[in-house]
Parts: C-alpha cells; structure tokens; sequence
C-alpha cells in the first residue's frame, strides 16, 4: 500500500515563503501522477495544482496560479509545492495524493486520487 508522507509545512508571515515535500519511502512515485489539495477549517478539500508522472503536464487552482509552483524529482522520489507570496487565505491543511490513472489534464479533484498522506499545516499569519 503506497503511503505519502508530508513535510515543510509551519509558520509564515504574509509574503512569505515554503516548500512542502511529499515523499514515499519504499516505493516509487515514477508512475503516479500528484496532486496537492488544502482544507482550511469549515471549507471544502480543495485541488491545489498537479504533476504528472512524466512532470511533462501540470496545473493549478486560479487562485495560486503566478504563486505556486509545482515540481517533481524522481531521482529522489519526491514531488515539491514551492509556495511564494503567501497569503492568510492559504492557511490550511495541505495534503498529497497519488494516482496512477490521473493524467493532470486540469486541476485536481479529489475523487480521482487513490492514496493520500497524512497532511502537513500551513498557517499564514502575522
């Protein structure tokens, strides 16, 4: 059973900056396609930005888009959310998910992910 682990998560001023990792120690991630979802408090899990297990495709919410930048190192078996320009409304849970069908055509949705990690907080706030 693929198991995501994620990590950088913490404590930013607005303006800010953070890089979440997702890894999968024991298994390889070149075959599955990421995505990257948040759920703030009393909100709806939402599609971030995906990659596709090639990296060759990717894609994001409008509303990260310019400050988000998704990136995926198969050498190390790990895929990045570098996130610039944070904002309060960025404060969330964020998680990732792997698929092996999802070819990251449009920005993801939840249901068509498989395997999720645990989360790791973002909190935007001065």
């Amino acid at each position: 059973q693929l198991q995501l682990v994620e990590s950088g998560g913490g404590l930013v001023q607005p303006g800010g900056s953070l890089r979440l990792s997702c890894a999968a120690p024991g298994f390889t991630l070149d075959y599955y396609a990421i995505g990257w979802f948040r759920q703030a408090p009393g909100k709806e899990r939402e599609g971030v930005s995906c990659i596709s297990s090639s990296g060759g495709s990717t894609n994001y919410a409008d509303s990260v888009k310019g400050r988000f930048t998704i990136s995926r190192d198969n050498a190390k078996n790990t895929v990045y959310l570098q996130m610039n320009s944070l904002k309060p409304e960025d404060t969330a849970v964020y998680y990732c998910a792997a698929d092996r069908v999802v070819r990251c055509n449009y920005y993801p949705r939840a249901y068509e992910y498989d395997y999720w990690g645990q989360g790791t907080q973002v909190t935007v706030s001065s």
